[in-house]
């Protein structure tokens, strides 16, 4: 047997009686590319980057062995070598990769791979990653390879369409070609390969908190655009130029005071500033300074030693202490009683905190970000905030706009937060209809978005269809007025209709079915809004 004779029709026999399918005489299954993908989705989700790598990496190296001993067993080739150079073709025709012409892992050039399926779910489920992402591929070519040399041969991907390369490329060496290079990589390979990558998977798992909330949401997201990398919703200028300036923050160690009403976010976007930074492998802890006794309040802080007062039974560090390498957030940070606010000026000044109890004091090592939704200038003025205090939090202050200044988020937003409860919900809910969400804009929303979570939810647990009808809205909502218009023109709600419909397809690049899902609206309804536009004006 030549490789350029296989044919797939030969290897392939279906028994449609015994529900059978087999592939060069083994028994198989015919698996959805799309289900192996959203597998992958939920591995990573669960376990981590580096864990997922290691499943799919080992189940490949076996696939790929039992590949090569299936066609060993079952063909007759003309050398050692066609059984070895059959392991590219047999897998393009599993519909695994396309390999370019001429290619071979054990080359000097290695092999290129014109397209795989690997790389393909890893975009549509996971997005473009930061590193090659074919790691079934790599371990079935590994498998393979192993089995028809007789010895360990490792295949590695240097350059992959899942990080944004214009084709995958792989090697394949022994381990001792390998040298040094085989290292990071070899506990993927290995039988105890997920203990051995367990010390990774703490950093890994913390990196990948924020992609676990947003991945779960995406399986029920509803229909909308691309939204921000970071996964906050950030369509308005404002709100653009927050996650901006958030970004910039992350690269500096200064402590970063964050502002704006109650609800606005400001947490998610300290998570953001520490999942940018360097420090997005350490633990991002939150407190709400306004929710701890004040008895208590000292002792979450700073920590205490044993017997320090009642009920101390065991020594315990405080939150300065858990946080070494990661970030510490302070919310709400105006409610500190001032006896709370000298010593933590004093733990922020020296780097350095004593526990209650305790007469020695310890490092710490955490970057500090605070915030509040007072006004701390005028708690200053009032003697109610110490003036040093305010100074020394105050090094980069940042202010997250409240919803109503940013209403091109709310539409994207409520979307988001009704996919939430619906899936909390277990309910089958298709989005907005027009009437509701056109009111949704209407409303001022002085909760921010706390309070659209909670109208979204209420929503999600009252509608009666597939869409979240008007009704299905709180009564302030349903009752709110339009704002003003932006400029003298007169607003009727058909020109607000047309400014919004016109706003999502631009948005949307012209895209219309798109645009249609996102307004709760048919495609043929989006078709005849416009031909009437464009009838009345000449133009769209």
């Amino acid at each position: 047997m030549r490789v350029e004779d296989l044919d797939i029709r030969e290897l392939l026999e279906v028994d449609a009686e015994r529900g059978e399918v087999r592939f060069a005489g083994r028994k198989v299954l015919i698996l959805d590319a799309v289900a192996m993908g959203l597998l992958r989705k939920q591995l990573v989700d669960t376990f981590g980057l580096s864990a997922a790598r290691a499943v799919l990496t080992r189940f490949g190296f076996v696939h790929g062995w039992r590949m090569a001993e299936a066609m060993h067993a079952e063909l007759t080739w003309d050398s050692e070598e066609a059984w070895r150079n059959a392991g590219g073709v047999i897998h393009m025709l599993q519909g695994h990769l396309r390999l370019a012409p001429e290619s071979d892992p054990l080359s000097p050039r290695g092999a290129t791979l014109e397209s795989s399926y690997e790389a393909e779910q890893h975009l549509l489920h996971l997005g473009q990653a930061e590193a090659p992402v074919c790691w079934t591929l790599c371990g079935i070519g590994s498998g393979y390879l192993s089995r028809t040399l007789g010895q360990e041969v490792f295949v590695l991907e240097d350059r992959c369409q899942g990080q944004g390369d214009a084709a995958c490329h792989v090697r394949g060496q022994t381990r001792l070609e390998w040298g040094e290079a085989l290292g990071p990589h070899l506990p993927f390979f290995q039988e105890g390969g997920i203990e051995a990558v367990l010390p990774a998977l703490s950093g890994s798992l913390k990196r990948t908190e924020r992609k676990l909330r947003e991945k779960q949401r995406a399986l029920a997201r509803l229909a909308r655009a691309p939204g921000d990398p970071s996964g906050l919703i950030a369509r308005g200028p404002s709100m653009r130029r927050v996650l901006d300036l958030a970004r910039r923050m992350a690269k500096v160690e200064s402590t970063v005071f964050l502002t704006g009403e109650s609800g606005v976010g400001k947490e998610r976007v300290a998570r953001l500033i520490h999942e940018v930074s360097a420090r997005a492998a350490g633990p991002f802890l939150a407190l709400n300074c306004g929710a701890i006794p004040e008895t208590l309040l000292e002792s979450e802080l700073f920590g205490h030693v044993r017997g320090a007062f009642t009920g101390a039974v065991q020594d315990r560090p405080g939150l300065f202490e858990a946080a070494h390498g990661g970030t510490l957030f302070l919310d709400e940070v105006g409610e500190l009683p001032l006896g709370v606010q000298a010593k933590l000026l004093r733990a922020l000044q020296e780097r350095q905190v004593r526990r209650v109890g305790e007469n020695r004091t310890r490092p710490i090592e955490a970057r500090i970000l605070a915030a509040t939704n007072r006004e701390l200038a005028e708690e200053v003025a009032a003697g109610r905030f110490r003036k040093d205090l305010y100074y020394r939090l105050r090094v980069i202050e940042l202010r997250v706009p409240p919803l109503r200044e940013r209403r091109e988020d709310i539409l994207p937003l409520a979307r988001e937060l009704l996919a939430e409860a619906a899936q909390r919900m277990r309910r089958s809910l298709a989005g907005l209809t027009a009437p509701a969400a056109d009111q949704l804009v209407r409303h001022d929303w002085p909760g921010n978005v706390r309070e659209l979570a909670n109208a979204m939810e209420r929503a999600a647990a009252l509608a009666q269809g597939r869409r979240v009808e008007l009704e299905d809205l709180p009564e302030d909502v349903r009752q709110a007025q339009a704002p003003p218009p932006a400029s003298g023109e007169g607003q009727t709600l058909e020109a607000i209709e047309k400014a919004a419909i016109l706003a999502a397809l631009e948005r949307n690049a012209g895209h219309q079915a798109r645009t249609a899902a996102q307004l709760g609206i048919g495609v043929t309804t989006l078709y005849r809004k416009l031909k009437q536009y464009k009838r009345r004006t000449g133009r769209p």
